[in-house]
């Protein structure tokens, strides 16, 4: 029985270790003021392709694990019906986590909460929706007509709050 946890234990320090380390400089950065987001297609956490709404007047992403936490725990503290009635949409990037862990725990976690997300779950994917931004805030990103007018780095849900309503 050692062997095969100890076995286990080692195949998990090794998976993904081979990731790809996409260089910044091939890919071309998706959020930029004025850039369209009309193209957007990612699945939300129950697996089922998305796009955006005309409407839609905000996205926030979060691209690591203590800003999703935090993006998370605002979003459940609200009613479930809270993005759409903003025009809101949540992405979060689960792309750095190993295969494993993100069919064992992270997705099954996800699918039990109330509200929407869109996950970005690729390497590329996510390098083009990062480059330039700082990974460790919320970025908060201003639509109009689905063509990004501004972009908010963030601290905290309570600035994200304010976002939000307004």
């Amino acid at each position: 029985m050692k062997k095969i946890v100890l076995t286990l234990f080692m195949a998990l320090l090794f998976i993904n270790c081979s990731g790809k380390n996409i260089d910044d400089k091939s890919v071309d950065a998706k959020l930029v003021v004025e850039k369209s987001l009309q193209n957007l297609k990612l699945n939300d956490q129950n697996e089922k392709p998305q796009t955006l709404q005309k409407d839609t007047k905000i996205i926030f992403f979060s691209f690591s694990k203590k800003v999703g936490h935090k993006c998370n725990e605002f979003l459940e503290k609200q009613d479930a019906d809270f993005l759409s009635k903003h025009k809101a949409v949540y992405v979060a990037d689960v792309s750095p986590a190993p295969s494993l862990i993100k069919s064992m725990f992270i997705l099954p976690d996800l699918k039990e909460l109330k509200f929407p997300i869109l996950l970005i779950n690729d390497d590329m994917l996510s390098a083009e929706y990062s480059k330039g931004i700082n990974k460790e805030k919320i970025i908060v990103v201003h639509l109009e007509n689905l063509k990004i007018t501004k972009i908010d780095t963030l601290e905290s849900a309570d600035e994200l709050a304010k976002a939000l309503a307004n």
